[in-house]
């Protein structure tokens, strides 16, 4: 890992009509518009979606350099995530996160090992640990 601070640059730009252009340097440029719920087309990456997905993606990205630090050996592991945007007060705000998770390790694997990994990774995660959001872990291991 680099030094800290880390810095990420991201822009997003958009005419009056049409899509937002999303852009950073080296990274092919994305798409996005408004989600249906909002009166968007639907076909695209939204806002909304960008930040579940960054939830997905940093929960398994942090279960396997945990597994590998704990040399826990896996085969493979999927995570849905619902997030669940409400108005509790006056602010519109995601409240929580539902993290459904399963984990697909080799015969003879410490199951109860990777429940543990699974929390660490749900716990060390910097997007959700960067959130006010509650988060919650469904998780399921399974011998493959």
């Amino acid at each position: 890992m680099h030094e800290l601070p880390h810095h990420y640059a991201v822009a997003a730009s958009a005419t009056a009509d049409g899509n937002v252009q999303i852009t950073s340097e080296g990274l092919a440029t994305i798409e996005s518009a408004p989600p249906v719920e909002f009166g968007g087309p639907g076909d695209l990456w939204s806002p909304e979606s960008f930040l579940c997905a960054a939830v997905a993606d940093c929960f398994v990205l942090s279960f396997r350099a945990i597994a590998r630090a704990s040399k826990f050996e896996w085969v493979s592991l999927h995570c849905d995530v619902d997030g669940v945007l409400d108005k509790p007060e006056r602010a519109m705000l995601f409240t929580e996160f539902r993290l459904r998770v399963v984990l697909d390790v080799p015969a003879g694997a410490d199951e109860n090992k990777a429940m543990r990994l699974l929390t660490m990774a749900e716990n060390s995660c910097l997007i959700t640990n960067s959130l006010t959001a509650e988060t919650h872990l469904d998780a399921e291991v399974r011998t493959a």
